[in-house]
C-alpha cells in the first residue's frame, strides 16, 4: 500500500513537470512577526510542543542488539532506552526512583542491569526495580511501585520516537499518521551513522520554516547547489507531516520509457521529509546513497536552537568513499550553518527590533503554511482532545 503511495505521488510529480505547473496554496499568509520573539510564546511552545508531543531520539540502529541502551536528553529531559532480553524496546526518564538521581552518564552500549551510582538501587532493563541496597534497613517499600517512570516510546521505519509526558494519551502511531509507513522506504534500518554533529541556528521555527521552503534553493544556495537547483515545490501532507519536493523533468522523461511503477525507491524518496515539530530526512549521492537526519530542538532563548544532523549510509565504505561521504557531509554542514542558520540569525535580529508587525508566506510555499497552521491547531488543544486531533487529521492521498 505505501509503495502504491509513492508510486501515486510520482505520478503527480510527472503531471506536473509535463504541464509546467506547481500545487499552490489558496492564498498568501501572514504570521505575527513577534511569533519568533516573544519569550512567552516561546516557553509555552516548548511546553506544548516539546512536551506534549512524540520526539525522534534516536535510530534502530543505536540500539542493535538485545541488552543495548542508549542515553540521551531531549528537550531538557534525561532519556534511557533500552532493549530487553526479549528485544523490547522500552523509554525511561533517566532517575531514579529513590532520591531522583541520573543513573547512567550519555551514551550507549550493552548493559544487563541500570544500577544508580548514588546508592546502588538496581533495575531491569524495563525499569522495573529489581534491588534496593541495604534493604534490611532502609525500610519497607513496595517496589512493584518505585520503578523507573516509563515513558510513552515507538519504534517504525528505522526511527524510535519518545514522548516526554509519561501520562500522554496520545498514541504515536495515530500521531505520524500512516507517515512512518512511508519512511520504511527508506530502509533505515540497514544504515548506520557515519558521522554526526550539533550545530546552532535561530529561533526553532525560523530554522524549521527553512526546511520546508525550496523557494530560497537557488538564491541562498547559488554558491554550493548551484543557481540551476529547482525552487517549485510540491508539498504533500499526512496531518503535520509533509514531504516537499520539486516537479522533476527527469520523472516526465523517464516516464515515457518506464512506467513509475518500475522507479527504484531512491527515485520515489526523493525531496525533503519533514516530521512536525522538529525533523527532516534528506537523501543525497556522495560516493553510495547518503540520507541527512536533522533533529531540531528550542536553544537557551527564544533566539536560540539546536539542530543534531546524523548522516547514515547503507554498508561499510571503502576508502575513498569515506572521504567522498565525509565531504558530502561537510558541504551540508555549510549549507545549513552558514548558509540557512546565518541568514536565520539576521532575520532574527530584523524582527527582534519589533519594527515590522508580520512576515509573509506565499501560495508556494504551502509546506510553511502547513507548519503553523498545525503548531496553532496542537497549541489549542487541550489535553484530552490531542489524540482526536491526530485521529482526524487528513492524510495525503492521490
Amino acid at each position: 500500500m505505501s509503495r502504491r503511495t509513492l508510486i501515486s505521488l510520482a505520478r503527480d510529480n510527472i503531471k506536473h513537470a509535463k504541464a509546467g505547473s506547481v500545487s499552490l496554496a489558496k492564498k498568501t499568509m501572514k504570521v505575527p512577526a513577534v511569533e519568533y520573539t516573544d519569550e512567552r510564546k516561546w516557553l509555552l511552545e516548548k511546553e506544548k510542543i516539546f512536551r506534549r508531543l512524540p520526539l525522534l531520539v534516536a535510530m534502530s540502529c543505536e540500539l542493535p542488539e538485545a541488552q543495548s541502551y542508549l542515553c540521551t536528553e531531549v528537550a531538557s529531559v534525561p532519556i534511557i532506552i533500552t532493549r530487553d532480553e526479549n528485544f523490547e524496546l522500552h523509554a525511561m526518564l533517566n532517575s531514579c526512583g529513590h532520591r531522583g538521581a541520573q543513573l547512567l552518564e550519555l551514551g550507549c552500549g550493552k548493559i544487563k542491569k541500570l544500577t544508580c551510582p548514588y546508592h546502588a538501587w538496581r533495575y531491569a532493563l524495563d525499569g522495573s526495580l529489581a534491588n534496593v541496597f541495604a534493604n534490611d534497613i532502609f525500610g519497607e517499600i513496595d517496589k512493584s511501585k518505585h520503578g523507573l517512570i516509563r515513558l510513552p516510546v515507538y519504534e517504525n521505519a528505522g526511527l524510535i520516537w519518545v514522548n516526554t509526558d509519561p501520562n500522554s494519551q496520545l498514541n504515536i502511531s495515530d500521531y505520524l499518521c500512516g507517515y512512518d509507513t512511508l519512511l520504511q522506504h527508506f530502509n533505515l534500518r540497514e544504515f548506520r551513522i557515519f558521522d554526526r554533529r550539533s550545530l546552532e541556528g535561530p529561533n526553532w521555527k525560523i530554522a524549521y520554516d527553512g526546511y520546508l521552503d525550496l523557494y530560497h534553493l537557488p538564491i541562498l544556495h547559488k554558491k554550493t547547489f548551484g543557481s540551476d537547483i529547482p525552487y517549485k515545490s510540491l508539498a504533500y501532507s499526512w496531518g503535520p507531516h509533509t514531504r516537499v519536493t520539486s516537479p522533476d523533468p527527469d520523472y516526465a522523461k523517464e516516464s515515457f520509457n518506464t512506467s513509475p511503477e518500475s522507479f527504484d525507491i531512491e527515485s520515489l524518496t526523493t525531496g525533503v521529509w519533514t516530521i512536525f515539530p522538529h525533523v527532516s530526512i534528506a537523501s543525497f549521492d556522495a560516493g553510495c546513497r547518503g540520507i541527512l537526519i536533522s533533529q531540531l530542538f528550542p536553544g537557551s532563548t527564544v533566539s536560540e536552537s539546536i539542530t543534531i544532523q546524523t548522516y547514515m549510509i547503507p554498508r561499510k565504505l571503502e576508502l575513498d568513499e569515506r572521504e567522498e561521504a565525509q565531504a558530502m557531509f561537510d558541504l551540508l554542514e555549510t549549507v545549513v550553518a552558514e548558509e540557512d542558520y546565518r541568514t536565520g540569525m539576521k532575520q532574527q535580529a530584523a524582527l527582534k527590533t519589533g519594527l515590522r508587525n508580520e512576515i509573509i508566506f506565499g501560495k508556494n510555499e504551502e509546506g510553511c503554511q502547513t507548519f503553523h497552521k498545525w503548531l496553532n491547531k496542537v497549541l489549542e488543544t487541550s489535553n484530552e482532545e490531542l489524540p482526536a486531533l491526530f485521529q482526524s487529521a487528513i492524510r495525503c492521498a492521490l
